[in-house]
């Protein structure tokens, strides 16, 4: 109930644009999930998971740490190949914090912007 009410505190303010579409994360409690989306067109223009294929082939993944900062590496690979360099970031009403933390460091680090 409390995500919920941050996340509609914080979705009235973050929207994506087309030179800056938003960096939306969501976390179960065994996987991570990471989209790039215009608002503007209702569009998806990369996502990354734990679960994907590219993912699978990669060893060594510890913990869910890890593995959210390998999802934030392919993500800002995703993007930067699809020309998006500067989004903005939707925490999607979770904390800042551990698994999210980790993604959005490690999307900066590759070079995505925000």
């Amino acid at each position: 109930m409390a995500r919920r009410r941050r996340k509609k505190r914080v979705s009235v303010k973050v929207r994506g644009t087309q030179e800056s579409p938003r960096l939306c994360v969501f976390k179960s409690s065994r996987h991570i999930y990471a989209q790039i989306i215009d608002d503007s067109r209702g569009q998806t223009m990369a996502a990354a998971s734990s679960q994907d294929a590219a993912m699978r082939g990669i060893e060594g993944a510890k913990n869910k740490v890890e593995t959210a900062r390998r999802v934030g590496t392919l993500i800002a690979t995703k993007a930067l190949a699809g020309q998006v360099q500067k989004v903005v970031f939707d925490r999607n009403g979770f904390l800042y914090h551990g698994r999210v933390k980790a993604l959005a460091d490690a999307a900066r680090e590759q070079g995505l912007d925000f």
